[in-house]
C-alpha cells in the first residue's frame, strides 16, 4: 500500500530519464543547411527521367513454350513447401 510519500528512488529515476532525454536531444541539430534536400534529389531523379524497359514482343508459339517452361520448373521444384498453389 502506499502511503502517498514520494521515494528517494523515484526522484533519482526521474532525474535519470531527465538527463536520458537532454542527452538525445543535446545530439540533434536542427541545421538545415544543406546543398539539398530529399525533395530536391527526387526532382533530380524526375529531370533525369526513367526509362521503363522495353522487352521485345513474344509471339503466340513462344508465349505458350515459355509458359510451358515456367509450368515445368515450377512442378519439378526441389521444394514442395505449401505455397497455396495447385494445379
Amino acid at each position: 500500500m502506499s502511503n502517498g510519500k514520494i521515494e528517494p528512488e523515484d526522484f533519482d529515476e526521474e532525474e535519470l530519464i531527465r538527463s536520458e532525454f537532454e542527452s538525445i536531444v543535446s545530439g540533434l541539430s536542427l541545421d538545415e543547411s544543406t546543398p539539398t534536400t530529399y525533395l530536391d534529389d527526387l526532382d533530380r531523379i524526375n529531370e533525369e527521367g526513367f526509362v521503363p524497359p522495353n522487352p521485345p514482343r513474344q509471339t503466340p508459339q513462344g508465349f505458350i513454350a515459355s509458359a510451358k517452361r515456367a509450368i515445368n520448373r515450377w512442378l519439378n521444384r526441389d521444394y514442395h513447401e505449401d505455397d497455396g498453389v495447385a494445379l
